[in-house]
């Protein structure tokens, strides 16, 4: 196995989880009859919803297909430190964990790069 193949990998393996395990489920609370979510710095329930959804959905297929993969983790990133640090505020550590783990599979994606199984390299 190369370094390529690892991060190809990374890249599809972080983005599955991500999507699966968090965008489709803010997708289906975002069509429900009352979604909630919670509202980050005072943008609001619902388009806090929005943003989280998108950033939850897209681009992790962004990054499963290796395009522009560097610039579509900085928003996951950012998102799951505020789910970290402002959501799970006042949540132990064990809570704040996947968020966490998120961020450190996102930043060295964001670090590597696509590699060379990407549209990025083609």
């Amino acid at each position: 196995m190369n370094i390529n193949s690892a991060l190809l990998f990374l890249r599809v393996s972080f983005s599955l989880f991500l999507l699966v395990l968090h965008g489709l489920p803010k997708l289906q609370n975002l069509m429900s009859d009352n979604p909630q979510f919670a509202s980050i710095f005072g943008m609001g329930e619902i388009l806090s919803l929005v943003l989280a959804t998108i950033i939850e959905i897209v681009l992790p297929v962004l990054i499963i297909i290796g395009y522009k993969t560097r610039l579509a983790s900085i928003p996951i990133i950012l998102t799951m430190l505020v789910a970290a640090f402002v959501h799970h505020a006042a949540d132990p550590i064990g809570v704040k964990e996947k968020s966490l783990l998120f961020v450190c599979g996102f930043i060295t994606i964001a670090i590597a790069g696509a590699g060379k199984y990407s549209i990025d390299k083609k």
